[in-house]
């Protein structure tokens, strides 16, 4: 493998096998044509290096290969979990945005319940209270609490459509 047509012999000889090799060990035909082509460019680089006495050239490039395969698959499983764990960590910056909005909305809705209205809603909606419990804190009927509660929902509803949002 001295010189090009060396090169040349050496791939038809022995690509198929090196191709068989990288396409089990990667489960890719794409990436195993990559590791052949790169097997072959790191062979044709240190060909200085191969010593036929040492063993056979088909040996020399099947060594070249393993250890070209287990770089490739170290870094393609360092990129899977790296892509596994954005995937999971990262929310896209317009989800914050869309939540501050709503968060802002609805905030600037519920200011403009009366005082009576907007005590239902947050201690029931907020501070999770039962009807019952907020009856009982305002000294009312818990009828009067879920009728408030129904009118502040009401009055939230028609102050977010006229902002322009929840139609």
């Amino acid at each position: 493998m001295a010189d090009e047509q060396g090169l040349n012999d050496a791939f038809v000889a022995y690509r198929t096998e090196l191709t068989s090799l990288a396409r089990r060990t990667l489960g890719s035909a794409h990436l195993a044509e990559d590791a052949v082509q790169e097997t072959f460019a790191r062979a044709w680089r240190s060909r200085h290096r191969y010593d036929s006495t040492l063993g056979s050239l088909r040996t020399w490039l099947y060594s070249i290969e393993r250890n070209l395969l287990v770089d490739m698959a170290r870094s393609r499983q360092r990129q899977d979990t790296r892509d596994s764990w954005l995937a999971v960590t990262s929310e896209p910056i317009v989800d914050h945005v869309e939540r501050a909005m709503t968060s802002w909305q609805v905030e600037e809705a519920v200011r403009h319940l009366t005082p009576e209205h907007r005590t239902v809603v947050v201690e029931i909606y907020l501070k999770g209270r039962s009807s019952k419990e907020m009856a009982e804190r305002l000294a009312v009927p818990e009828g009067t609490v879920r009728s408030r509660l129904f009118y502040a929902l009401k009055a939230l509803r028609l102050t977010l459509q006229e902002m322009g949002w929840g139609q």
